[in-house]
């Protein structure tokens, strides 16, 4: 398993030429913040080469748990110690998708005087799906939050022909809208 910085980036299907699908999973220390864990939202955006959701049916979180071709789901029980973890069919999805972001975000959080300042870690990590060995994750993305209630955490994304994963650890005062405006959400 190999510890990744923000920006930094893995090849996934070069370097495991057999790998169908994996599993991004997010998690979260907050201490005795659970008020700010209960109110933390995982979600997924699939995008185009813009870095453009293909279209609002392409956001994946607690109310629409699934793509409409079912390549990208969120898993309604994470296993193990991840808060939310998103499951990604990497040959069934579309070939208009150029990435798949994972974000995170405090519903409400700007109003309620929550940020992701409060959390003691935040990592993703990348997990085959076919078996569940951890491939990589993330650094501590926790880490220079402050006022923060919206996290891109990492995204999958095509290249050439192959499929990578990058550390985003993109920071966003205002949550959820400024994810949603950036990646072209209506919300």
């Amino acid at each position: 398993m190999a510890t990744m910085k923000r920006g930094a980036n893995a090849s996934l299907t070069r370097e495991i030429p057999d790998l169908t699908g994996v599993v991004l999973g997010v998690r979260v220390d907050a201490g005795s913040e659970t008020v700010l864990i209960d109110n933390l939202v995982v979600a997924a955006i699939l995008c185009d080469a813009g870095k453009k959701a293909l279209s609002d049916d392409h956001f994946v979180f607690f109310n629409q748990l699934a793509t409409p071709d079912l390549s990208v789901h969120q898993l309604e029980q994470a296993l193990g110690p991840d808060l939310d973890q998103i499951e990604i069919d990497l040959g069934g999805v579309p070939e208009p998708v150029a990435r798949i972001v994972v974000v995170l975000y405090v519903n409400e959080g700007s109003g309620r005087n929550r940020t992701l300042g409060r959390l003691r870690r935040c990592e993703i990590r990348v997990l085959n799906l076919s078996g569940g060995l951890e491939l990589v994750r993330s650094e501590n993305l926790a880490e220079g939050l402050g006022v923060e209630t919206g996290l891109a955490l990492g995204e999958v994304y095509r290249y050439q022909k192959e499929w990578k994963f990058r550390v985003l650890g993109d920071g966003y005062a205002d949550g959820i809208m400024g994810l949603a405006r950036d990646y072209g959400v209506g919300l």
